[in-house]
């Protein structure tokens, strides 16, 4: 139906969303050897590598372009460059692919302080930059647990459109799946991912109230220990510990996939520190899926809408 590229790639979970709706990949980029190596493994091709070294032009024509971009953080201390210039950071790769290839179509993800960096500047800078290219942008947060996963994951979602459309972003489920129907049984489990009975007490003398069975416990970083009947937002850089199921064991690998909502079949290629990395850094697929669904609908209006405004002009004219 409509092409799509996929940069900044991770595991694929961008991609699975529009593929859902027939879309066709036609390119992918990402430099984690991790994230490739189970990219390869479920799509049949390994992406291409770091996106600073692939030329635009290089790149083949699309109609929509899809990055879950790492903004890095960026300050103007002491260069006087102020956010008049984007250079540094890993959008103005995006910046420049869209300025050359011209989709119809984008769709960036990106961690929800993205929007209060610098006081919101950076932000400021990223919508100017993308409006400056001629595209007409939608921005919204939403928390993967409205869209049925038991995962409270925050992200901005960042729509653009090379020519007017009507675009709604989806509505909220409003519900998400319970963990007895995502976790794995306890007693098929390695013993591995079990917690040594120190480690196992200290949670239990730490933990707020009275916990949920299932639930999944969640230190922060000031120690406290929350029991929750989902998920906080998988991390790529947490510790080991920093999700136990129900106070006694940590996550296992099909389960944090189960969490971003990639399907069973999803082939698992890595040791446990690799999943634990990518799952971590992945996007949730459903919420991907439903804003795709939006997105396609808003393209095929417009492709509709445009031979009906070529024949009432043709009309007029004639008239």
């Amino acid at each position: 139906m409509y092409k799509t590229i996929d940069l900044f790639a991770g595991i694929g979970g961008i991609r699975l969303g529009f593929e859902s709706y027939g879309c066709e990949n036609i390119f992918s980029s990402e430099w984690d050897k991790d994230a490739q190596k189970m990219y390869a493994a479920n799509f049949g091709e390994i992406p291409h590598g770091d996106i600073n070294l692939i030329e635009p032009s290089d790149i083949p024509n699309h109609d929509i372009l899809l990055a879950g971009f790492p903004c890095q953080p960026f300050s103007i201390a002491g260069k006087g460059l102020g956010f008049a210039d984007t250079r540094g950071t890993l959008f103005f790769n995006i910046e420049k692919i869209l300025a050359v290839k011209k989709p119809r179509a984008f769709l960036l993800e990106n961690v929800k302080r993205l929007t209060t960096h610098d006081n919101g500047q950076t932000y400021a800078v990223i919508l100017e930059k993308l409006k400056a290219l001629g595209y007409t942008v939608y921005s919204r947060v939403f928390n993967s647990l409205d869209f049925g996963l038991p995962q409270k994951r925050e992200r901005i979602y960042i729509v653009g459109f090379l020519q007017p459309v009507h675009f709604d972003f989806p509505m909220l489920l409003g519900y998400y799946q319970p963990l007895s129907e995502l976790l794995e049984n306890d007693e098929a489990i390695e013993s591995s991912y079990f917690l040594s009975d120190t480690i196992k007490q200290k949670r239990l003398n730490a933990v707020k109230g009275s916990p949920p069975f299932p639930s999944i416990w969640h230190e922060n970083i000031g120690g406290n220990i929350s029991a929750l009947p989902y998920s906080c937002a998988l991390r790529a850089g947490g510790s080991y510990n920093y999700l136990v199921v129900n106070g006694v064991r940590r996550l296992t690998a099909r389960e944090m996939l189960r969490l971003q909502g990639f399907p069973d079949d999803f082939k698992i290629v890595l040791p446990y520190s690799g999943v634990r990395k990518v799952a971590g850094n992945s996007v949730s697929v459903p919420v991907i899926k439903a804003i795709a669904g939006e997105m396609i609908k808003a393209l095929q209006a417009q492709k509709a809408f445009k031979p009906q405004l070529t024949q009432s002009l043709l009309f007029e004219l004639e008239a």
